[in-house]
């Protein structure tokens, strides 16, 4: 683990991180960024994860339907000072955090687990009998005693 990095985030990186984007989600929606990257195309803002300073924030994105992922991506971080900005001046904050945008892998992520437990060797695994629970009122050692 690195200097300085924790493994659970405080209540204040969580709510800031909330914070900002709902006000991203709010931006993107209204289509503010005037950049043709973005026209016309949806993006989730899953989460943003705030640095325990508060001076860097990463906003994890999905375009819908994961299509042009890369290019949107581009358009994000080459809005990141507009959005920057906008935030700032909706947000009552000392000091706003630095914005970059990354692709959120949790979809890609959850896909995998699911593909996993369809196989047919895990499926295998779930799907064997069990062995039917011991009477719970019979004890081993008297069992043993009465012989």
């Amino acid at each position: 683990m690195k200097r300085g990095e924790s493994k659970s985030r405080s209540q204040r990186q969580l709510r800031i991180g909330e914070v900002i984007r709902h006000v991203l989600v709010q931006l993107i929606d209204r289509g503010e960024a005037n950049d043709p990257g973005l026209d016309g195309v949806s993006i989730t803002v899953t989460e943003v994860r705030v640095s325990p300073d508060l001076r860097n924030a990463t906003a994890f994105v999905m375009p819908l339907g994961g299509t042009g992922s890369d290019e949107i991506l581009e358009s994000l971080n080459r809005a990141a000072p507009f959005f920057r900005r906008r935030v700032a001046a909706e947000v009552d904050l000392r000091r706003l955090p630095s914005l970059s945008f990354e692709l959120d892998a949790t979809f890609d992520n959850a896909d995998h687990i699911e593909a996993l437990l369809r196989s047919p060797t895990v499926s295998a695994d779930v799907t064997a009998p069990r062995d039917p629970d011991p009477d719970p009122d019979t004890d081993i050692d008297t069992e043993k005693d009465e012989a």
